[in-house]
């Protein structure tokens, strides 16, 4: 799966996608035994982005998308569990503040704001870090396998 692209699967599909700053959320049914992720690059949706292949760039969009999905297919907001993954800081940023916002940090707080306003509950995440992730998602179990990406810049070497 490419940023910036959401799938739902109601037979049983394996989704491997990476992330880094953007953010990986994962919807699962047990009783519909449907998947779906939505792979984001950025937080907010701008207002007039009504496209859904641009919107699908977005954390919130992407997010109300899927849960809009579900409801088509009649999954209630409690019986669907959620996986969040991604919202690294990757890059070097250019000042050290940790109070600076940065795309990772926003897109993990609207992920978990637009689930939390939406009826979701997380059941697993692995957010935030320096480090990317690869993640393997089943559509049929909801089993969502995680590996680490090495990193290619040392921690302690800042470029500038």
């Amino acid at each position: 799966m490419q940023p910036g692209e959401v799938y739902l699967a109601r037979e049983p599909t394996l989704i491997r996608t990476i992330l880094g700053s953007c953010v990986g959320v994962a919807f699962w049914s047990t009783r519909f035994r449907a998947g779906a992720l939505c792979h984001a690059l950025l937080p907010l949706c701008p207002r007039e982005t009504v496209d859904p292949v641009q919107g699908h760039r977005y954390v919130d969009f992407s997010i109300l998308e899927l849960a809009r999905e579900f409801d088509q297919i009649g999954v209630s907001r409690r019986e669907v569990q959620v996986k969040l993954f991604g919202g690294a800081d990757v890059l070097p940023v250019g000042d050290s503040n940790p109070l600076r916002p940065t795309v990772g940090r926003m897109n993990c707080e609207v992920a978990i704001e637009v689930l939390r306003d939406e009826g979701f509950e997380v059941a697993a995440s692995s957010l935030g870090g320096t480090t990317g992730r690869s993640i393997l998602f089943h559509t049929g179990t909801g089993e969502v396998q995680l590996r680490w990406l090495a990193r290619t810049v040392p921690e302690d070497v800042i470029e500038g």
